[in-house]
């Protein structure tokens, strides 16, 4: 069975906007579209990305690359409640809370982020991974 993974949006856009860690982030990308992981993202995400898709290639092409990524990678959301504790959490970064209750919720397997501070912050019941640690883990 393939692990369930929350993607969080910088890794995101490495990938699209081929930034430093474009090669580890292809490689997750590679693993998604494998079948090799499940991979889940929040409608933050779609959003934040496609900003940053949006000034970089333009409205049309934004939308080309998110609807592409979209094949492969599931959106998933939370209710009042979920968010209400999400936002009682101990991590202090609000778009950060919502996102790994989101993953929290849906019962996902990990939550890959280059976000130093939620690794700190999360709960063994989710772990968080730096995008070169989970590929490591995955590669044993």
């Amino acid at each position: 069975m393939a692990f369930k993974v929350f993607i969080d949006a910088n890794i995101l856009l490495d990938f699209t906007l081929q930034r430093t860690h474009y090669s580890e982030a292809k490689k997750l990308i590679e693993l998604v579209i494998n079948d090799e992981i499940q991979a889940y993202i929040s409608p933050a995400i779609v959003h934040i990305v496609g900003y940053w898709l949006t000034k970089s290639y333009g409205a049309k092409k934004a939308k080309e690359i998110l609807l592409t990524l979209l094949i492969d990678i599931k959106v998933i959301d939370i209710n009042h409640s979920v968010s209400i504790n999400a936002l009682h959490s101990k991590i202090n970064d609000i778009e950060d809370a919502l996102q790994y209750y989101c993953a929290l919720h849906h019962k996902l397997d990990y939550f890959i982020t280059r976000d130093g501070q939620l690794k700190k912050e999360g709960i063994p019941a989710l772990p968080v991974y730096g995008l070169s640690e989970f590929l490591k883990m995955k590669s044993l």
